[in-house]
Parts: structure tokens; C-alpha cells; sequence
């Protein structure tokens, strides 16, 4: 079903979602143009690969009509078609690749959805990262190691490591690997995602811009928003000093600190619940009409 979406409303969406995402963009433009890096807020928009330029543009996703004359700049566009009624997505852009995308997405995040949070891991993925690894080594080697090298290492030997995901994983040091009690693969990664994992959470705002221009940009903005705030606790709980950036660390080699740490993952498993039931439907709607 089409719907068609009057100039003046879609033109109010636009808006809405240009200045909802330059509130991120507009900051993270002027810090690079400075030279400047930021520990945090950097990986929104390194280790995810959608440029602040796309992040901004709103689109108004398949079966969607933007009517008025304003919309033929969408036409500018790769994708966008007239019609009678205004313009929209050519639905013949949902290639084969896409599809394989959308199955995909659906199948790893329907399995995600179907288990419980596990709420253990007390982000110690981070101190795997550093652990025995020399001071120029370390990814973020501008920040101090708030309990140094031989404390650090000192919490990896005394907490069991329980990371199930695999582009965590993957950045472990050598010496921490063999501490983990999973290992995960790109082969496993259906089998062992779960909906308490940071990461995995964060990665919603992945598998929504996977799928653009067939994914609405609000469902994108609200994946990037949670991302942002699980990305504060992500390196809050980190090893990392970060009192000069302005962030309180959660200090998780403490029981008050994993206990402080794990209701906040309990949260953030709550807040992603819902985002993550919206791309997988959107998913099974793209699937179903592109048969």
C-alpha cells in the first residue's frame, strides 16, 4: 500500500530529522576540522561507516510518496522515480543485494530477539583489547589507563570473560583471547548474538543504514541516538581515564560498579527491544513485496 505524504508534512519531517541529527554532525565536523579526536563519540562515525552528509539527509523510505513540487529534488537522487502523485523509490533499486542484506539482518536479528539479555559480561571487552598490549600499542593511546598496564591486566586475570560478539572480539589482544569463554566467528554470529551485548545493540543503527535508501531515516536517527548513549557506557566502563573528556568511569573491577554497570545494559536491552522489532518487520515487509 502507498502512501502519500502532503508537501508541507513531509517537509516538517525533513526538518525535524535535519536538526534532531546536526545536534551530532554539526559537533563531530568542527572537531575534525580542528584535528581534534574524541575517544567516544569518534567510533559513531569511524567504526560505523554512514558519513554525517547521509546521517542528516532524510529519505522517506519505500512505499512512501512525497508530494508537491518540492520533491522533485529528490529526483537528484540515484533511485527516485516520478509518478502521478509525486515522487518516490523505484522499487526495482531493491536489487538482489539487498535482499540477500535484509535477509540477513532479519535472520540475525530474529535470533538476537528470541534469547534472553545476558547481563555478565561487565563490558570487559574493552580490557580485553589492551590487555598485555605495549603502551603504543593500545587503540586509544592518547588516554591514560586509569589503573595502569599491571592493573588492568590485573582485573582480565581476575574476571571471567564471557563476549559473545564477534566484532568485539576480533580486536581482543592475542594473550586475551584464550580468556574468553566463547569464540566468536562471522559463521557464529547468528548463533550467538543476544540482546544484552552492547554491541549488538549499538549495531541496529549498522544493520538500519545497511538497507538505506529502503529504510526510513527516522528508524536510522532513532538506531544512531541509542547507539550514542550505549557508546558512553561502552567507554565509561572501559579502562580508559576519561575525566578529561568529562565522563565518570563505571568503575565495573568493583562489585558496585559491574552491578551499576549491568542495570544500565538491562536498559539499554530494553530500549533496543523495540528498534530492533521495527527493522526486523521492515525487513519482512521489504521481502515480502520485492517477491
Amino acid at each position: 500500500m502507498t502512501l502519500v505524504l502532503p508537501e508541507a508534512d513531509w517537509l516538517a519531517r525533513e526538518r525535524d530529522h535535519v536538526e534532531r541529527m546536526r545536534a551530532w554532525t554539526v559537533p563531530h565536523q568542527e572537531r575534525r576540522a580542528r584535528g581534534e579526536k574524541h575517544p567516544v563519540l569518534d567510533f559513531l562515525f569511524s567504526y560505523y561507516s554512514y558519513r554525517p552528509a547521509h546521517l542528516e539527509r532524510w529519505q522517506p523510505g519505500p512505499g512512501v510518496v512525497l508530494a508537491g513540487d518540492a520533491a522533485r529534488r529528490f529526483l537528484d537522487r540515484k533511485g527516485y522515480v516520478e509518478t502521478a502523485d509525486g515522487v518516490c523509490l523505484d522499487p526495482s533499486g531493491f536489487t538482489e543485494s539487498k535482499a540477500r542484506t535484509a535477509e540477513f539482518v532479519r535472520r540475525l536479528l530474529t535470533a538476537t530477539a528470541s534469547r534472553a539479555p545476558r547481563l555478565s559480561c561487565f563490558g570487559l571487552h574493552e580490557w580485553a583489547m589492551v590487555y598485555r598490549e605495549p603502551a603504543d600499542r593500545v587503540r586509544h593511546a592518547q588516554l591514560p589507563l586509569r589503573l595502569g598496564s599491571p592493573g588492568t591486566d590485573a582485573v582480565v586475570e581476575s574476571l571471567d570473560i564471557r563476549c559473545g560478539h564477534f566484532d568485539a572480539f576480533r580486536f581482543f589482544t592475542g594473550p586475551a583471547r584464550p580468556r574468553n569463554q566463547l569464540t566468536p566467528t562471522r559463521e557464529t554470529q547468528v548463533e550467538l548474538e543476544q540482546p544484552g551485548c552492547l554491541h549488538a545493540n549499538m549495531d541496529l543503527f549498522k544493520w538500519g543504514y545497511k538497507l538505506d535508501p529502503f529504510v526510513g531515516a527516522e528508524l536510522i536517527a532513532d538506531c544512531f541516538l541509542l547507539a550514542a548513549d550505549i557508546r558512553e557506557l561502552d567507554m565509561r566502563a572501559s579502562p580508559y581515564d576519561l575525566s578529561g573528556f568529562g565522563y565518570a568511569p563505571v568503575r565495573i573491577e568493583t562489585a558496585e560498579g559491574r552491578a551499576e554497570y549491568a542495570r544500565a545494559q538491562a536498559e539499554f536491552a530494553r530500549r533496543a527491544a523495540p528498534l530492533r522489532t521495527r527493522l526486523i518487520a521492515h525487513c519482512e515487509e521489504l521481502l515480502t513485496s520485492s517477491r
